[in-house]
């Protein structure tokens, strides 16, 4: 069940909640992101899901190295993302990193925070499809407990200033 949410109450921010992941076009969603917090007076929460590698007993230390680098590299990531969310709108950007899968850690996020007002994604615009988060949300956007905005991989940072 997902909590009521809280983002224009008395005491409380709209954050905009996006997925850092390894695609091309995370810049996209981070720019739009970065663009609405400073028109909604808000916040960002970047997030980066590490989803877990199967595991056998007799590969559990191999599995612990793999975990540390994969922590590792989600904080590389979220330094990046972060960085240029600053560069964009001079803001400190929330950082979390969950490891499990892709939908139950971002409607888990979205949950414990009630300040989450959106989610941003952004598509992939090669043939190949929109990226797998978006196409795995898509068959879930009838419930989904915030809106989502969806920002194309092929819009330039001059296009989305005019949106936002």
């Amino acid at each position: 069940m997902t909590s009521k949410r809280l983002c224009f109450e008395p005491g409380h921010k709209p954050k905009c909640l996006v997925v850092v992941d390894d695609s091309a076009e995370w810049d996209r969603a981070v720019y739009y992101a970065s663009r609405w917090a400073i028109r909604a007076g808000g916040g960002v929460v970047m997030l980066r899901i590490i989803e877990p590698e199967e595991q056998t007993q007799e590969w559990l230390g191999v599995a612990d190295i793999m975990r540390a680098e994969a922590q590792e590299a989600a904080e590389a990531a979220l330094d990046r993302a972060a960085g240029r969310a600053n560069g964009i709108a001079a803001i400190t950007p929330e950082r979390v990193i969950r490891e499990g899968a892709a939908m139950e850690q971002l409607l888990a996020v979205i949950d414990e925070d009630p300040d989450i007002a959106m989610l941003v994604l952004a598509a992939s615009p090669g043939a190949e499809g929109p990226g797998p988060l978006v196409a795995l949300l898509a068959h879930a956007l009838g419930t989904f407990p915030v809106p989502v905005t969806i920002i194309s991989g092929a819009l330039s940072d001059q296009s989305v200033d005019s949106l936002v």
